[in-house]
């Protein structure tokens, strides 16, 4: 492991190259990344930085991300078959269809999302900004696509708007029920439960804190308690032991298969050969890119 990640950081060096990783991936990524983070982090990460390669690893649509806002530089991926269900719950044709019926409406758009539906969208939004980003808004209907479930958060903390939800969701956290909960809490009393919003509703009452993957890093940091259970990705559990080695983690067996198709092995691969290239058609980037832009002026 020590010799792969050694030829790693050396090709970085050699190609100028920058290693972006979300949290859930592989913890051994972790140890060759340059930043670590959800997609709001990563989003920044990737608009400023000045390397010549950008190295997502995570899923499609992040590096789609990351390409919309460095047009001029080169966005590889390990897997460009790493995709996200909640997203394909999506497209751009049902959308235009669905913003028909209601003309008056702003489209609030997850970074969760193909940059196709981006740019049928009016602003971009992450689970670490999405209150903020509909609260700062002037129109009163929102479409919000494609999470139910973020949607039905961002509802119950911007009563005054009228938030109009997409059907799709997130079948890592959608599939949590306040039933598993209430037996989470039997088995371990003394732990505090961080829930993503991406979580039904009914899970979120149940939760003492519910924030963005790097949201339950500062909520475990700052909570005195020593015991957590996380409501997200397996992964998170990886990343918050390595933050706060002195507090205690339990997650769930719940993981998302496509984070976990990245390996330090095809991250070697991708750099050495750079590839797989992320690349989206003018005709979409410039409208996507207005939509992270507007995103990243509010956040």
């Amino acid at each position: 492991m020590s010799k792969l990640i050694e030829k790693i950081n050396q090709l970085k060096k050699e190609k100028n190259a920058i290693i972006l990783a979300h949290s859930y991936q592989r913890p051994e990524i972790y140890d060759v990344a340059d930043a670590i983070g959800d997609s709001l982090e990563l989003c920044q990460k990737a608009a400023n930085t000045n390397a010549s390669i950008i190295v997502f690893c995570g899923v499609h649509f992040m590096a789609e991300s990351a390409c919309l806002l460095n047009p001029d530089k080169k966005v590889i991926i390990p897997h460009i078959d790493a995709g996200c269900a909640m997203a394909d719950m999506v497209e751009a044709e049902d959308l235009k269809q669905f913003k028909a019926k209601h003309p008056g409406a702003v489209v609030v758009c997850y970074v969760n999302s193909s940059a196709a539906v981006k740019a049928e969208s009016d602003i971009c939004c992450t689970s670490a900004n999405a209150v903020k980003i509909v609260r700062g808004l002037e129109e009163y209907e929102i479409i919000f696509i494609p999470d139910k479930n973020l949607a039905a958060y961002v509802q119950n903390q911007v009563p005054d708007k009228k938030i109009i939800p997409w059907r799709g969701f997130c079948p890592i956290h959608h599939s949590l029920t306040k039933q598993y909960i209430e037996e989470i809490r039997g088995r371990h009393p003394e732990a505090k439960i961080i829930a993503h919003p991406e979580c039904r509703p009914e899970v979120l009452a149940l939760a003492d804190h519910i924030t963005s993957t790097t949201g339950m890093i500062e909520a475990a940091r700052r909570d005195p308690a020593e015991e957590f259970f996380i409501l997200t990705e397996c992964g998170m559990t990886e990343r918050l032991a390595r933050e706060l080695p002195d507090k205690k983690f339990y997650g769930l067996c719940n993981m998302c298969f496509d984070m976990k198709k990245n390996t330090i092995e095809s991250v070697l691969k991708c750099l050495q050969e750079e590839k797989e290239e992320v690349k989206v058609d003018k005709s979409i980037a410039e409208k996507a890119k207005k939509t992270l832009d507007r995103m990243l002026e509010l956040s």
